[in-house]
């Protein structure tokens, strides 16, 4: 029990340690959340560019 507490406890480091593990780990989430939604608002750009330039040109 006290090799699994000291584990966690990681020797005084615990809040940098975990802390840094866990923004890590939010980060590696919300980055293709984030890459997905800049596609979608991309592809919503381009097919209103093409709408309009089709219309312009007609």
């Amino acid at each position: 029990m006290d090799s699994i507490k000291d584990f966690f406890h990681m020797g005084g480091y615990a809040l940098y340690v975990w802390g840094s593990f866990g923004v890590t780990a939010l980060l590696m989430v919300a980055e293709p959340l984030v890459l997905v939604a800049r596609r979608r608002e991309m592809i919503r750009r381009l097919r209103r560019l093409i709408r309009l330039q089709s219309e312009q040109s007609s």
